[in-house]
Formats: structure tokens, sequence, C-alpha cells
């Protein structure tokens, strides 16, 4: 409950001061962004604040969507199918349950894209990067229509190709879904 109420620039102040100031687990100022390739425990040191920020909301929402439809998938009739031919309740519910649960979630994390790339833009502010939600500010500031006309573009591909991603991942979890079946 916590995780989905609190706004993203709430969570990322109370990381930096719990984690960077109270508890010294990560330096304060890491003067700039480093390569993973370059100082790869520097990268992840630079990352791990925002990355958390980013991932509490949607995971405490993800939990509480998987939860509520697995236990509507586990009173289905091909469950207790399952359960009555004698497989374990692991393999009940790992190979039945949990995979059909994934569909409707999928198309969930497929639309959540466009709100982490927005919710990015409130972490960049609170981390002081200079990132694409910089660049979208400065655009819509000096009104730079082609500046702001490739930012769109850009996300836009994202989603697009999110979509495509989406696509594939509802054949592989769904045997009656075919990709390019459009006759």
């Amino acid at each position: 409950l916590l995780g989905t109420s609190l706004p993203t620039f709430v969570t990322g102040l109370a990381l930096l001061i719990w984690v960077t100031i109270k508890w010294k687990l990560v330096p304060l100022s890491l003067n700039g962004y480093t390569s993973f390739f370059e100082n790869p425990y520097k990268y992840f040191q630079y990352f791990i604040l925002p990355w958390i920020t980013l991932a509490i909301a949607y995971a405490a929402l993800y939990t509480r969507f998987t939860r509520a439809a697995l236990l509507e998938t586990l009173g289905e009739d091909y469950i207790r199918t399952a359960r009555a031919k004698g497989l374990t309740e692991r393999t009940v519910i790992m190979r039945h349950a949990f995979r059909n649960t994934m569909i409707p979630l999928t198309t969930i994390m497929v639309a959540d894209i466009v709100g982490i790339i927005g919710g990015a833009i409130i972490t960049e502010r609170v981390f002081g990067w200079t990132g694409m939600g910089t660049l979208f500010n400065k655009a819509i500031n000096s009104f730079d229509l082609n500046l702001l006309m490739g930012v769109f573009f850009l996300t836009a591909s994202l989603a697009v190709i999110a979509n495509l991603i989406q696509d594939l991942l509802y054949s592989a979890l769904d045997p009656r879904v075919r990709v390019g079946a459009g006759k």
C-alpha cells in the first residue's frame, strides 16, 4: 500500500536521506555518470537508488494484481482438473495458474512503459541527473519543436517495440494465440 501511494519524488527523497545520509551505504555525490564497462561498481552505485525508486511503485502494483489474478485463476475448472490428476501444488500453480495469470500482467506492464518514462522525469530531478526528462523540459521551455518531436518519436518507438514484445509473449504464454494468424 505504501509503495503504491507514495509518489516517486517522495520515495526518492526518502531513499536519499536514509540510504546516503543516515546509513551511508551509497555516496551522496558520485561526480557524474560512469559507464558499466569502465567501472561496474560505480555504475551500480550511481543507478541503484533511482532503480529502487522507480521499482517500488510498480512492484507494489504488480504484486497486488498478480495475487488477485492468481486467486481468481485458482478457482477455475482446469485447476481442479489438474489437481485431480495428482499434480503437485507447485506444478499446478507454476504450469497452469501462473502462466494464465501472466497474460493480463504483460498487458499492464506494456501500458506502464509510458508511466515509467514519466516517472523517470521526476526521478531525474530528485537525483540531479541530466537525461530524457531534462531534455524534455528544456525542449518545452525553449519551444524547440524539433527536439520535442524527437523525444515523442523515441517514446512512441519504445511503445511500439514494447507492444511487439507483448504480442510475442502472448504467443509464448498461451498456445492458442498464434503470431501472424490474421485469416
